[in-house]
């Protein structure tokens, strides 16, 4: 994982802590879509938040999130599963990151299935940090 502080001003006080906080989202996004957890993925999400999907499916807050995820999610781990990394944050303020992740589709017998390259624009909210305007773009060879 590369940390970008180039402009100290962007830097949080505590950038171990904020860190370490981002990839709790992280982790948390991974658990929810293993889980299958409707409800605590999008409990994720601020309520504006942009999400745009593998498949380019632009959906505008929380609600549009929520129902999405509620037709896509269940299900979704009979095939296999997917691993989220961080790869890159960088602080565009302090209360506010581009986390690019690296997703990794397993089948369940582990084989690797295909990769996604997501980023997830996150801000801190009231203490806490929510996905905000994201994009889910899988890798295509060639």
């Amino acid at each position: 994982m590369t940390l970008e502080t180039a402009h100290t001003g962007h830097r949080p006080a505590d950038i171990d802590t904020e860190t370490a906080a981002l990839h709790a989202v992280v982790a948390a996004v991974a658990r929810a879509q293993r889980d299958e957890d409707v409800e605590g993925f999008v409990a994720l999400f601020r309520e504006d938040a942009i999400w745009t999907t593998g498949h380019g499916k632009r959906l505008y807050g929380r609600a549009a999130v929520a129902e999405f995820t509620a037709r896509v999610l269940p299900g979704a781990t009979a095939h296999g599963h997917a691993t989220y990394d961080i790869e890159h944050i960088m602080f565009l303020r302090p209360d506010v990151a581009a986390v690019k992740v690296r997703q990794r589709y397993l089948t369940t017998a582990g084989d690797l299935d295909s990769e996604g390259t997501p980023l997830y624009v996150m801000t801190k909210e009231d203490g806490r940090w929510l996905l905000t305007a994201n994009q889910n773009t899988p890798i295509v060879e060639g």
